[in-house]
């Protein structure tokens, strides 16, 4: 009978061992995990506290300003609807430009700028986030569509390209 508690114990200490490998992987995968919300979330409150997000839409035409030091850039992102303004400092990519999509990676601060950590920009010319595609187009929708993206980014979008 020595043996089979043995065998008992082997058993329940393996699982045991599974399972808090299984939590430590599931709770870092969670930490690491960045939502994506809309420009008009954001303004309704609906932004998560204190965690790391992504904000994606159009960098607002005339928004862009660049500090002395070269590297601190603040600019709006709009999904037509709703604009949010964004603080970053570092490099940013050679497609980033005004009027073109954009996605941002950071947190809200107290005065409700969202403060960048990473910024992405579309790669063509045809090429929009679907995400973004879609806050532009349902903020569109909305506002009873007085501006709108440009068809080719927006079919771009729609079919994943």
């Amino acid at each position: 009978m020595k043996t089979r508690h043995k065998k008992l114990a082997l058993i329940g200490g393996a699982l045991a061992l599974i399972g808090i490998i299984a939590a430590l992987v599931l709770n870092a995968l969670n930490s690491n995990i960045a939502l994506y919300i809309t420009p008009t979330e954001v303004a309704a409150g609906k932004a998560p506290q204190g965690k790391l997000f992504r904000i994606g839409g159009l960098v607002k035409e005339g928004s862009i300003q660049r500090q002395a030091d070269g590297v601190t850039i603040s600019f709006v992102i709009t999904d037509t609807a709703k604009d949010i303004p964004v603080a970053y400092k570092g490099i940013l990519p050679d497609l980033f430009k005004e009027g073109k999509g954009a996605v941002a990676q950071g947190k809200l601060d107290e005065a409700g700028t969202f403060v960048a950590t990473e910024v992405l920009a579309k790669h063509d010319e045809n090429y929009m986030p679907p995400e973004a595609a879609k806050a532009v187009s349902d903020a569109q929708a909305g506002m009873g569509a007085t501006r709108h993206v440009s068809p080719s980014s927006a079919e771009a979008a729609k079919q994943g390209n």
